[in-house]
């Protein structure tokens, strides 16, 4: 396996769902990315043991993290603690594409 690559050779998309992608993984930590075209949703849902962080590389996405909901574009940074509910929709006219990072993963 190699320490390195380039995000974009990991993008993709599917009609029916969000495109998900595994860069890295090991016992303590996954690293992907999701990939939303327009109007496609990651339902809010939580990890009771497991931090989780997006960040925005491409378009933007309305996330919502427990109470709090916010559109966040590229750059930004959405941080969803473990046992907080969190998910994200693509209400834009352009791809979501998200450096996912979870922990631990096992």
């Amino acid at each position: 396996m190699s320490h390195f690559t380039d995000y974009c050779l990991h993008v993709g998309s599917k009609p029916e769902k969000f495109y998900k992608a595994t860069l890295f993984q090991s016992r303590r930590l996954m690293l992907g990315l999701n990939c939303l075209e327009p109007g496609q949703a990651q339902p809010v849902h939580d990890h009771a043991d497991q931090d989780k962080f997006y960040f925005v590389v491409e378009g933007q996405g309305e996330f919502v993290v427990g109470e709090e909901s916010r559109t966040v574009g590229e750059g930004g940074v959405v941080w969803a603690p473990a046992g907080v509910p969190h998910g994200v929709t693509n209400r834009g006219d352009r791809r979501l594409v998200i450096w996912m990072g979870i922990a631990p993963w096992e």
